[in-house]
């Protein structure tokens, strides 16, 4: 049963509850993009004190006087942290066996492609296509050409319209098959209120900004509809 089925019984405030210590996360290197004295810091940090005291309508609008590329780059490696922890939570439930495509639903599949070890657009099981587009996003942001960590280099001038564009879609995929394939399990190590808040405020952020069309959210529509 997926989340919409989920919602309909009401089981979505009763979710179960472990430790956070017992679950595996892979951390970013982010390439030194976290240090405490760096701009991306007391961006983050801005924007978890508004997470925290205010409404995530809030929590995504640019603040006064910061590089909207900057703000851009921020959430990117939060939300990169959020999915990875989410999919590391139930990835034992995501095998070639339970999820031997990349999909959202019956109406909705993802091949991969990198251009380098998957020239041609690849169908591959669930796990292996998400483990290879969070190391893909890992690469992204090691690329000081495209995530600069020095004061006074400039992101490249596509950055927004198709590097951080391209992966924010391609993060909206993990969401869709965590949501479509996934939830009960989510509800069961106790982070359905992580997911539903890391994808409500994901999907104000990338509206706000028009980072993903709205073709790409309708898979996620009816979520958006019930979270909003």
């Amino acid at each position: 049963m997926n989340f919409l089925g989920l919602w309909a019984r009401g089981m979505t405030s009763r979710p179960g509850r472990r430790a956070m210590d017992s679950i595996a996360i892979t951390a970013p290197t982010e390439a030194g993009r976290s240090g405490t004295g760096s701009v991306q810091y007391q961006l983050r940090q801005y924007a978890e004190s508004t997470l925290g005291k205010s409404s995530l309508h809030e929590a995504v609008l640019l603040p006064e006087g910061e590089s909207l590329d900057e703000w851009v780059a921020c959430h990117i490696v939060d939300f990169y942290n959020h999915i990875n922890m989410l999919f590391m939570s139930i990835s034992h439930h995501c095998t070639d066996e339970t999820c031997p495509k990349m999909c959202a639903g019956e109406s909705y599949s993802y091949l991969w492609r990198d251009g380098v070890n998957y020239r041609e657009p690849t169908n591959l099981p669930a796990n292996v296509y998400v483990k290879l587009l969070m190391k893909w996003v890992d690469s992204q942001l090691d690329d000081t050409r495209l995530f600069p960590v020095d004061l006074g280099h400039p992101f490249p001038p596509n950055f927004r319209a198709e590097v951080a564009s391209q992966i924010l879609r391609r993060m909206l995929r993990v969401y869709a098959h965590l949501y479509w394939h996934h939830y009960p399990q989510i509800c069961q190590v106790g982070l359905a209120t992580m997911l539903n808040t890391s994808f409500t405020h994901f999907t104000l952020f990338v509206t706000k900004y028009k980072m993903v069309s709205d073709t790409e959210l309708q898979v996620v529509k009816d979520v958006i509809k019930i979270l909003a």
